[in-house]
């Protein structure tokens, strides 16, 4: 009878490591897909963040471009009014 129990615990070990092993298999790849899902989330933010920075210096370009095309404009008209007081004066 001791044998039998044994031979049956044996039996129980035998099945209990095969579904530890085949779990641990499934667990090793749930994980390593969590990883590789973290790194892809953070090289999107990243894009995000250099995408963002590039759009500013773009804006920043566009407002000096627009604030100097503006003093030109300025400066054109000043032109023409001291053009204007000559050809008057």
């Amino acid at each position: 009878m001791e044998n039998g129990y044994v031979i049956l615990g044996i039996i129980t070990l035998l099945f209990l490591s095969i579904y530890g092993y085949s779990y641990l298999s499934v667990a090793m790849q749930k994980m390593k897909h969590k990883k590789e899902e973290k790194k892809e989330l953070e090289r999107l933010a990243i894009r995000r963040q250099e995408r963002i920075k590039h759009q500013e210096m773009i804006d920043e370009k566009v407002r000096n471009f627009n604030k100097r095309k503006e003093e030109i404009q300025h400066e054109l008209m000043l032109l023409e009014k001291m053009k204007e007081k000559q050809k008057v004066g």
